[in-house]
């Protein structure tokens, strides 16, 4: 398997571009902010025909250039519908900080041509690659993960977290549509349920582990352990 990721735009969003090999067709995920330049670079420099983008959430610094890329390439976009008014209306979904930051410069938006809906356990086949969908709502109602098999290198599957979990931590929760109760139920559903060799490429940030995060993780080891005030954990605030 092909993987390459670089972190884009002004939040630093990874932007992970998926292939079975060099030469082939290839699945886009997280095209946020200014990533479209970096995809270029990636399809051009190994061939690759991106057939598919994939959105793990609706926040704009992971899917600005969800259109553009579709667009330049034929591609599909895939998101959850209860993320899908947000390729309508991106700034619905953001903080008053940051909304004035993006109108007080220029602003056009443009939805992909080609939009389908994800749903929780769907079992996509794109690029000669199979995804497992997870729905894991919490930072957005929408947000999902996606899960591909690896079987190399002692690593069972490969999981794009988006931003439900991080190195050391997980996703915010006061921007619209976050609710850190949900978050709480994604994690021990989504996260805790997975085996340790589950390798986690994060929205933001270094690539980690399930196992890693299980024993390290503050926030999945108070869930673990039961004890103190979930709602005292606290946030990131990297990403929107």
């Amino acid at each position: 398997m092909f993987i390459a990721g670089f972190p884009a735009g002004p939040w630093g969003t990874n932007c992970y571009v998926v292939a079975t090999g060099p030469g082939t067709e290839c699945v886009v995920i997280d095209p946020g902010k200014d990533s479209a330049d970096g995809v270029a670079d990636v399809v051009r420099e190994h061939g690759l025909k991106p057939v598919s983008v994939l959105v793990t959430h609706g926040h704009i610094d992971h899917m600005w250039c969800v259109a553009p890329v579709a667009g330049t390439y034929d591609a599909t976009a895939w998101i959850h519908p209860s993320d899908r008014h947000l390729l309508t209306d991106p700034m619905s979904g953001m903080s008053r900080e940051t909304t004035q930051m993006l109108l007080g410069g220029d602003y056009t938006w443009a939805e992909p041509d080609d939009v389908r809906e994800l749903s929780d356990l769907a079992e996509l086949e794109l690029a000669g690659l199979r995804f497992v969908v997870d729905h894991t709502p919490g930072h957005t109602q929408g947000s999902v993960t996606f899960r591909t098999p690896y079987a190399q290198q002692d690593v069972s599957e490969v999981m794009f977290s988006g931003d439900l979990l991080f190195e050391g931590s997980i996703g915010r929760t006061d921007l619209p549509g976050g609710d850190h109760p949900t978050m709480l139920r994604s994690l021990t559903d989504k996260v805790l349920t997975l085996p340790d060799d589950v390798v986690v490429l994060p929205g933001h940030g270094n690539q980690t582990s399930i196992g890693r995060e299980r024993a390290t993780n503050p926030y999945l080891l108070d869930l673990q352990s039961h004890s103190g005030d979930q709602g005292n954990a606290g946030r990131v605030t990297r990403g929107l």
